[in-house]
């Protein structure tokens, strides 16, 4: 979020989540052979105009604040139950201006308008308005119109005029006195259709986008805003969807009738309000307070709260709660009393009223298992509105943009980007102060200053006058480029501005341009990926820039290519085939295999290496360049499993071979003959092979190879497992191992300990298969103080209710790598990279969706990326309410 000088975006955001294609069950009606089903996803604005009396048509689509119609002559309309008939010149219009619908439909890119109606006159023309968002008879975002006996929509675009010409039309005798079914879709790649009674009539070609509607407008039915294109007729059901319906849809739409009629759609969700209760509010509950104790791994007292079966099974004193009796449930008379959590803090009074709701309401338990992780970072990912460019990608974004490298000034000057959740782009701990805006204020110079900026300028315009129309040309076309999207008006005068003051300054023009390639440099626009959130609440696709900017982040840690712009600008990306005809040809590129690197810098936190001061007396022969070994085998390994072979990232986890330096051989015990840096097989090598034995990972247990630092790794990074942070009172400090007692006998002492051994339990004997390897990553079958070490034990993965045991840690590696959790954990790390936050609930089933379509194409990174991006994760963004 911004800070200082950034204010005024500071209530953008970018959580994503989930919006699908979903149809409505309707009661039955009288119409023959309708099936009542309508479809929703999408609807903006719906009316069936079921009142029989009043000057109001109510929009009751449930889509935000109603548009509501207000009959300008009732005496010119007749009502009757499901009908209005405009029997003489009149409008429906809106009080106020249109605002949330063509912001939905200008944020998608997209429009479907439907209207059920019957014809009463076919010498209008005009064309006579049936469905309008416009302000005169020239000036229009969208209008429906009959013209005689065929039908007219004039569509505004940036490719066609602000009247929305050249128009699509239907073909002749379209029009009848008779009822008609007549559905207008237009999608994001530029095709418009028209649809008669279910079937295709017309088809057409309709370029540009939506961003220059105009949000002022107001929406009308039957006439135009002048009153001078007035339409008669009877109109049964008008709707609008930001989403162009695909045919399927639209017959299911014709199917349903006339007088299909809906309740609130919000009482018609897919899940209920107490499912909603449940997952949204209860579960989280449960995972932050009850589960140390009350899970599939520590089940106090019998009772297991994380798996649905067990927990209405209840525990060793019997059921906990009584579904509509609060009073009579263990569970609530343990939290009312604070009993519960133990030696922990209690409840809330608002949580406690929320435990308490449940169970009366019928304690609702929609969820076979809860997942801990989803529920662990809801309330900071709310506040998630932009993301700013970490330092590699400002670096990146540089580069590609100007073609300048401004790495070595980058890392020196800009402050650190901190680690939050597991990685260091976590969005909502990418602050900006004043060290940042000086920073960028003198990376803008530098970078300026190592351009030939006369010969940028040229690659947008040849003409090299300080004129405003010149000038305003440049900036438009160079602050496209740069800000990686359309200028607004505004900002094109304001860059404009930058280039009068140098001339008035007496100026020339490559100091016009340098002024303002430093504006740009220094824009929120450049420094951050800001994307519009205006909408109605819900999911809306991102535009196509925006699109572009997230395809090509997420693959190549930067922005968009000339190629993935242009596709931008002709509407493609929004076609699956073409999107991932783009992601293809970027996979390709060296970008993407550097961006994957970074990835794994990032999850595995390499860069903790360049700080690794292990105790001298401990380790004498410890030289600093095998901490850059250790990182250079893992780049390696990952590269060559995930690029080279093209292998499951799973495999990552037991693959039989590393890459060593000799130094790093002979620090790991390995007689090998190694002449530089070298991909060794492991097969014939049982204490080495897998992720979880390189040095970079073992480093972890610091020192004193701690079995708790190594464990909360496999828990947290491969298990994508939870566990509270012990209370302040605890001393962690390591605990140094002696004759008689080695690290797993000081872990089995802290199992055994009451008040420790629930929590430890559940990270800390994921590492006894690592007990040969010392702090630094050294394999020894005895420690130096002769204790006989060993590497068997047992892995119990979450929601299992029975542990695996393993003989070696061979065994356990193979078990990781055949496990779906792990498995489904790799995706889950990298889309947690690919959109800069946690993952929350709403994003689990889209994130199924994804991984099992990686899984079907071979769980490579190449298709999870591909997967990813085309997922709602990357094409949505969660939108926040317009008035």
């Amino acid at each position: 979020m911004y800070r200082s000088s950034v204010q005024s975006v500071h209530h953008l955001f970018i959580a994503l989540g989930l919006v699908g294609f979903t149809t409505l069950n309707l009661p039955a009606q009288a119409q023959e052979n309708s099936t009542n089903t309508r479809v929703t996803s999408g609807l903006q604005v719906l009316y069936h105009f079921a009142e029989e009396k009043g000057n109001v048509v109510h929009d009751v689509s449930g889509a935000g604040v109603p548009v509501n119609l207000k009959i300008a002559n009732e005496k010119g309309v007749r009502r009757t139950a499901g009908a209005l008939t405009l029997t003489a010149s009149t409008i429906l219009l809106s009080e106020k201006p249109a605002s949330r619908l063509s912001e939905a439909l200008k944020r998608s890119g997209e429009i479907t308008v439907e209207a059920w109606i019957t014809p009463s006159d076919l010498g209008l023309s005009g064309p006579a308005r049936i469905v309008t968002i416009s302000k005169n008879s020239v000036e229009r975002n969208v209008t429906l119109g009959q013209d005689k006996d065929k039908l007219e929509v004039r569509l505004r675009t940036t490719k066609t005029s602000t009247n929305g010409l050249p128009s699509t039309s239907s073909k002749p005798k379209a029009v009848a006195k008779k009822l008609t079914h007549i559905v207008y879709t237009r999608n994001r790649a530029g095709i418009a259709k028209i649809y008669l009674n279910g079937q295709l009539n017309s088809e057409s070609k309709v370029e540009g986008d939506f961003s220059n509607w105009n949000s002022s407008f107001q929406f009308a039915l039957g006439n135009e805003m002048t009153n001078d294109r007035p339409w008669l007729g009877t109109y049964h059901l008008v709707a609008l969807y930001n989403k162009a319906l695909p045919p399927q849809a639209v017959v299911a739409n014709f199917k349903a009738g006339s007088n299909a009629k809906i309740t609130d759609p919000k009482q018609m969700a897919a899940k209920s309000p107490q499912e909603e209760f449940f997952e949204n509010k209860v579960a989280g509950i449960f995972v932050r307070h009850c589960f140390e104790c009350h899970d599939s791994s520590t089940k106090e007292g019998g009772l297991n709260l994380s798996k649905k079966v067990a927990a209405v099974k209840g525990g060793d004193s019997g059921v906990a709660f009584v579904a509509g009796n609060h009073a009579k449930s263990p569970l609530w008379k343990s939290i009312e009393a604070d009993d519960m959590p133990a030696n922990r803090e209690p409840l809330s009074a608002e949580e406690k009223e929320i435990i308490k709701k449940w169970i009366d309401t019928g304690a609702v338990w929609s969820l076979d298992q809860i997942d801990p992780e989803v529920y662990l970072h809801e309330g900071k990912v709310a506040g998630n509105w932009i993301r700013r460019l970490t330092i590699p990608e400002y670096i990146e974004t540089v580069r590609a943009a100007v073609g300048v490298d401004i790495s070595k000034e980058a890392r020196e000057l800009l402050p650190p980007d901190l680690r939050a959740d597991g990685f260091s782009n976590t969005s909502y701990n990418l602050n900006v102060d004043l060290k940042h805006v000086n920073a960028y204020s003198q990376l803008a110079e530098i970078i300026v200053s190592r351009m030939d900026v006369e010969k940028f300028a040229s690659r947008f315009t040849k003409k090299k006058r300080l004129i405003d129309d010149d000038m305003r040309d440049l900036a438009a076309k160079m602050g496209k480029w740069i800000l990686r999207g359309p200028l607004t008006e505004r900002e094109i005068v304001i860059y404009r501005g930058i280039s009068t003051s140098v001339a008035s300054a007496g100026g020339d023009y490559r100091e016009a341009v340098a002024y303002t390639l430093q504006a740009m440099l220094q824009s929120p626009r450049f420094l951050y990926r800001i994307e519009s959130q205006r909408g109605d609440g819900s999911a809306w696709p991102v535009n196509s820039y925006e699109l572009a900017s997230r395809v090509s982040y997420t693959i190549w840690g930067g922005p968009p290519d000339q190629e993935l712009m242009r596709a931008a600008e002709a509407g493609e990306l929004f076609d699956r085939a073409a999107l991932d005809k783009q992601v293809q040809r970027m996979l390709k590129d060296q970008r993407a295999i550097d961006q994957s690197v970074r990835f794994v810098n990032e999850w595995l936190d390499l860069q903790r290496l360049d700080n690794l001061r292990p105790n001298k007396e401990k380790f004498p022969n410890w030289n600093a360049s095998l901490a850059v070994d250790m990182r250079k085998e893992t780049q390696a390994y990952f590269q060559d499993i995930l690029w080279d072979q093209k292998r499951p990232l799973v495999d990552l986890l037991n693959a039989q071979s590393t890459f060593l330096t000799p130094e790093l051989a002979k620090h790991y015990n390995l007689n090998l003959k190694i002449k530089d840096f070298e991909k060794v097989d492991l097969k014939n090598i049982p204490s080495r092979g897998g992720l979880l034995t390189q040095g970079s990972i073992l480093t972890k247990g610091g020192d004193e190879a701690s079995m708790i630092s190594r464990g909360l790794f496999v828990l947290h990074d491969l298990l994508r497992g939870a566990v509270k942070d012990p209370p302040p009172c605890v001393d962690t400090t390591p605990i140094p191992t002696k004759p008689g007692r080695t690290q797993r006998v000081i872990a089995m002492e802290r199992l055994a300990n009451g008040s420790c051994g629930g929590c430890h339990a559940k990270f800390e004997t994921l590492a006894f298969a690592l007990e040969k390897f010392d702090g630094l990553g050294s394999f020894s079958e005895a420690d130096k103080h002769g204790n006989k070490l060993r590497e068997d034990g047992e892995i119990l993965f979450p929601g299992d209710e029975k542990p695996i045991p393993y003989q070696t840690s061979a065994e356990l590696m193979d078990l990781l790598a055949k496990s779906d959790r792990v498995n489904e954990c790799l995706s889950w790390k990298v889309a947690q990279f690919a959109i800069g936050r946690p993952l929350v609930p709403a994003d689990v089933p889209i994130m199924k969706e994804v991984h099992q379509t990686s899984q079907k194409n071979g769980g490579t990174w190449s298709s999870l990326i591909s997967a990813l991006i085309q997922s709602d994760l990357i094409q949505t963004i969660r939108t926040e309410p317009v008035q």
